[in-house]
């Protein structure tokens, strides 16, 4: 494999004609060699944009790119030397597994013995050896993606993409595709930018994830970066399943209030605090029925529903108008209708303002 390269985007948009909004805005990016970096937003987004217009697929309108410090504003789209994999497959349904993966070699001028140990390498490492003779026609949607990886695997590119390669497949498969992608990827060591509105993909894959809405970067770090501070309450509710519990609290004195819940913020006579704030916590740090040291924020709570998953069992509670969601492992969890005690630690909540597109604000909270 040859060095990879870094890519940068820099300050790219696009907008399509008849779209009062950009499908992309201003977003910047820098991908180091080797990283693999997750685009991850809601469907329109921009994230499939970008990857587009990194592949010379769709025009910058403003902005640039530059693959191994060469800018790409004048370079068509077969020589900026990245593979790109679709959600779609996109094989010739006319030829084998093997005159597929050959293809892109064979248009380079590769000879045909180049070729054929180029393909035999890349399909033993894919496992797909045995499917060589095969047309698509005669292969699952798992076998189809993996052709479409060979393909660029072959042309040992500097970059590669991945536009929501997983979500025409199962569950299942998608769970066991999307470990075999990180594997192969971080064995070829391969400068990668990958497409999904999955967060778990997100969250497994990305050594870097970049939360995207509306065309525009919300937040660029590491899984724990994100989950653990996210930037703004979008990014909070988008990554996470359940996703974080969000209740809107008004400012009582020092106090906030969010339904029966009730915070104290602490040092407040160093900070502005708004008058309307969000405040959130995660599903697996909210406790039912347990003890909490003698700090933590307990209220009463009403069950309205139970999801039983398996592995662990999802509740909905009413804790006066503030509604949350809590893991609890297995089936042990309340009956609907129940009358329950709810309890968190208050370090575990993060606030979020309004006002302010739904910004991050750091409080230090305790329990009133």
């Amino acid at each position: 494999m040859r060095p990879v390269a870094q890519v940068v985007l820099q300050d790219i948009s696009r907008r399509f004609p008849g779209r009062a909004a950009p499908a992309v805005s201003s977003f910047s990016l820098t991908v180091e060699p080797g990283e693999f970096i997750v685009l991850v937003g809601p469907s329109g987004c921009g994230k499939s944009t970008v990857l587009r217009m990194l592949a010379g697929l769709e025009p910058c309108d403003t902005g640039h790119v530059f693959i191994d410090g060469r800018s790409m504003d004048t370079v068509s789209p077969q020589d900026r030397d990245v593979a790109m994999v679709f959600q779609g497959y996109a094989l010739y349904p006319h030829m084998s597994v093997r005159d597929i993966m050959a293809f892109p070699l064979k248009m380079r001028g590769m000879s045909r013995p180049d070729r054929d140990k180029a393909v035999a390498k890349a399909a033993e490492m894919l496992s797909i050896t045995r499917l060589l003779d095969r047309r698509p026609a005669e292969l699952s949607g798992g076998e189809r993606q993996r052709v479409a990886m060979g393909r660029a695997i072959v042309r040992q590119p500097k970059v590669f993409l991945f536009d929501e390669p997983l979500s025409n497949l199962d569950a299942a498969l998608r769970a066991d595709l999307r470990v075999e992608i990180g594997s192969l990827v971080r064995q070829l060591g391969a400068t990668t930018l990958y497409v999904t509105h999955d967060h778990v993909e997100a969250m497994t894959l990305g050594d870097r994830i970049a939360v995207m809405r509306d065309g525009t970067l919300q937040q660029l770090g590491s899984p724990r970066e994100i989950y653990e501070r996210p930037a703004n309450s979008f990014v909070a509710s988008f990554l996470g399943s359940p996703a974080m519990n969000l209740s809107e609290a008004r400012r009582d004195g020092a106090q906030l209030v969010a339904g029966g819940i009730r915070l104290r913020v602490a040092d407040n006579t160093r900070l502005e605090i708004p008058t309307r704030l969000l405040v959130g916590v995660r599903p697996e740090h909210v406790q039912v029925g347990q003890d909490l040291p003698a700090h933590a924020v307990a209220v009463d709570a009403v069950v309205t529903a139970i999801e039983p998953l398996g592995a662990e069992t999802h509740v909905h509670l009413d804790a006066g108008g503030a509604l949350l969601r809590a893991r609890m492992p297995g089936f042990t969890a309340p009956r609907r209708g129940d009358h329950v005690r709810v309890s968190f630690d208050p370090a575990q909540v993060h606030a979020f303002d309004p006002q302010r597109d739904g910004a991050r604000v750091d409080l230090s909270l305790e329990a009133a």
